[in-house]
């Protein structure tokens, strides 16, 4: 078993199932986690895509010989870090989603067993005992399948509420269901989609703009697996919100990155305007993997205003 982001499950799970595991305080050491993995023999590793995109680049095959598992969360897998993986260490991602509020896991797909396991570009069905439902997130009327809408979830593994904050707490839970926050379909057969989080929307012009999904865009445009583009919004005086990208592209190559996205097939409202790219040296992380949303959006606020 290895191990390479802070999930307090990790700590406990190798000794309800009797294996051993190492552990790394940084996973985003790429040279140690590659070693680590070949000193041990490493066949299960639990990381994150971005994490997973840095061992990609920096590991090598042989290093990540014996692994027979690979799962990943905290922030949605892009296929391009699935496929580079795949191709690189012959092991597919497999998806999981959780959240502290609990602790942690939800749902996560599984080794594929005559098709009914797994399924691409969800993080699986959720896991026993815990139940998970699509509302509409301004009228709360549900469940919906194969619609998208704002996630619930309980189960016996759900937090009793926040220490010393009763407003947080109650506004986390929703008749005795959990508010993930997050924006989610369930697919006839119960695959889990997450398509976003309800904060990573702007609303321009009346219009739902969704941030994640210019960002995959993006990606796809500048033909990179690496997260090299973090799309925000900020005030507007006009539209309510407009888009700004902080970005780490040089400057020669993010012109045909916006050229493409011109002509591209996304609604205008979803493109952002050429002038709200900034280079930055770095996106800024948290220590679990995720964008630092609060530090992106405070950074594109003021680089876009003094722009």
């Amino acid at each position: 078993f290895f191990h390479s982001f802070g999930y307090t499950v990790t700590l406990w799970l190798p000794l309800v199932i009797g294996f051993g595991a190492a552990y790394h305080p940084n996973p985003t050491d790429a040279k140690t986690i590659g070693e680590m993995a070949a000193r041990y023999g490493a066949t299960l590793l639990i990381s994150t895509p971005t994490f997973c995109s840095a061992y990609v680049r920096k590991c090598q095959r042989e290093q990540f010989a014996r692994l027979r598992l690979a799962i990943v969360g905290a922030e949605r897998l892009r296929e391009p870090i699935a496929s580079a993986f795949r191709q690189k260490f012959g092991v597919d991602l497999i998806e999981g989603y959780g959240c502290t509020e609990m602790a942690p896991v939800v749902a996560v797909n599984v080794p594929d067993v005559a098709g009914t396991g797994s399924r691409t570009g969800t993080v699986g069905r959720p896991l026993p005992g815990i139940s998970a439902k699509v509302v509409d997130p301004e009228t709360g009327e549900g469940p919906l399948v194969g619609r998208e809408g704002l996630l619930l979830v309980t189960g016996p593994n759900q937090m009793r509420g926040y220490v010393g904050e009763p407003d947080l707490t109650r506004d986390a839970q929703r008749d005795g269901w959990y508010v993930t926050g997050d924006i989610a379909a369930i697919d006839e057969d119960g695959f889990l989609q997450i398509t976003d989080r309800l904060s990573r929307f702007s609303k321009i012009g009346g219009e739902m703009v969704p941030h994640i999904k210019v960002e995959e865009k993006l990606h796809e445009l500048a033909g990179i697996t690496e997260q090299t583009f973090a799309v925000t919004g900020v005030p507007d005086e006009k539209k309510g919100e407009r888009l700004v990208v902080l970005h780490t592209l040089p400057d020669d190559k993010l012109k045909p990155v916006t050229e493409k996205l011109a002509a591209s097939d996304l609604p205008n409202l979803w493109k952002p305007r050429p002038d709200q790219f900034f280079h930055i040296d770095a996106l800024p992380h948290l220590g679990t993997g995720k964008l630092d949303l609060r530090k992106v959006r405070e950074v594109a606020t003021e680089k876009s205003a003094a722009g």
